[in-house]
């Protein structure tokens, strides 16, 4: 199985009293995308008049998502900025297969099988897909198999991928749609 190095998450980073496993996949995280003020091309020696931040909330299953704009607003406006603006573009609602599933012992086998070592199996992944649509809506338990490693500056403008996690993924990929056409119906 493929080994690629990992960077260490920074101790100060997450809720408290956390190990960094809950930190990383059993947490909520808000997270700045980005932020703007002022006039870049005409900067004033001045406070900007406006400024703007895209925040993205990264939740596992059992927040209250349709509270989450009411309690950020209800924050803010309580510490005193009852100016700023509070809205959501999109939400996917968290989801997750139970450990239970038989499917996720199947690809975790198919998976060994393939690369020769047992795969992390993780309770949540911190993503935000419409995985929901899937799990929730049509009930069918779903498994997702990352291409990727730690470094790879996921959707970043230098976005990568290395020849090797490629090939490994390609395999795994192959061995699990192989072994589901040797299923037994």
């Amino acid at each position: 199985m493929l080994s690629v190095p990992c960077r260490a998450l920074s101790p100060d980073w997450g809720e408290q009293g956390l190990s960094a496993a809950e930190r990383l996949y059993a947490w909520n995280t808000l997270e700045v995308l980005a932020m703007s003020s002022g006039n870049i091309d005409k900067p004033a020696n001045a406070i900007p008049g406006h400024a703007r931040a895209v925040l993205q909330l990264r939740f596992v299953v059992g927040t209250k998502h349709e509270q989450v704009v009411d309690a950020v607003r209800a924050h803010l406006h309580s510490k005193g900025f009852t100016m700023v603006g509070v809205s959501a573009t999109q939400s996917f609602i968290a989801s997750r297969t139970d450990f239970d599933s038989p499917w996720i012992k199947w690809a975790a086998d198919s998976i060994h099988k393939t690369t020769g070592s047992p795969p992390a199996v993780l309770p949540n992944f911190g993503g935000s897909l419409p995985n929901d649509v899937f799990s929730e809506t049509l009930g069918l338990p779903t498994i997702w198999v990352p291409h990727s490693y730690p470094g790879c500056s996921q959707h970043a403008p230098d976005e990568h991928i290395l020849l090797d996690v490629t090939e490994e993924a390609l395999g795994i990929m192959a061995g699990l749609f192989w072994d589901l056409g040797e299923r037994a119906r």
